[in-house]
C-alpha cells in the first residue's frame, strides 16, 4: 500500500498546477509499471485528480481534507493574505472544490476522509514564511458534515469517514 502526497514540486512548475503534473508525470507511470499496487492519493484538490481516480483502476484511491472541501483560494488571498488558510496542496479555483464536492456525492468508495490536519504554532503560521497546514483536529468530523450538509449529501458522510 503506497500512501503518497501528491503533487511534484520544483521552482518551475507552478504551485498551482503541481498536483496535475503528479498525475502525468509519476501516477499514469507508476499504475502502468506496478499495476497491482495500492496507492492513496493523499489530499487530493482538482478536478483533474477527481477524474483521474475515477478513471483509474480500483485500486487508486484518494482522500479528501475537509477544508478543501470547504474552501477555494479566495478564502486564502482574497482582502490580504491569510496564513491559516495556507495549506499544501495548495487552495485552487472554485470549480476544483465544485469536483471534490461531486466526488463525496457520488458515494463512490474511491474517495475517504484524509483530515491533513496541521497544527502550527502562531508565531509559525503568522510570519513572512508561515508554515503549510491547517488545524482542523479538533473540529474535523464537524467540518467534514459542515461542508456534506453543503453539497446536500449528508447521508453519505459515515461511509465517507468510516467504511471506505
Amino acid at each position: 500500500l503506497l500512501l503518497i502526497h501528491s503533487e511534484v514540486t520544483g521552482i518551475d512548475i507552478d504551485i498551482f498546477d503541481r498536483e496535475g503534473k503528479f498525475i502525468d508525470d509519476v501516477m499514469r507511470p507508476l499504475v502502468a509499471d506496478v499495476p497491482g499496487l495500492k496507492i492513496v492519493m493523499e489530499h487530493i484538490s482538482t478536478r483533474d485528480a477527481v477524474e483521474y481516480v475515477m478513471e483509474a483502476p480500483d485500486n487508486v484511491r484518494a482522500t479528501i481534507t475537509c477544508h478543501h472541501l470547504l474552501y477555494n483560494r479566495n478564502a486564502l488571498l482574497v482582502g490580504g493574505i491569510k496564513p491559516h488558510y495556507y495549506c499544501l496542496p495548495i487552495l485552487k479555483r472554485e470549480a476544483h472544490r465544485q469536483a471534490l464536492l461531486s466526488a463525496v456525492k457520488s458515494g463512490s468508495p474511491k474517495f475517504f476522509l484524509g483530515t491533513d490536519s496541521a497544527p502550527h504554532a502562531t508565531s509559525a503560521k503568522e510570519c513572512c514564511k508561515g508554515c503549510a497546514g491547517v488545524y482542523t483536529a479538533h473540529a474535523a468530523v464537524e467540518l467534514y458534515a459542515e461542508a456534506f450538509e453543503s453539497a446536500g449529501c449528508l447521508d453519505k458522510l459515515e461511509n465517507f469517514a468510516s467504511v471506505y
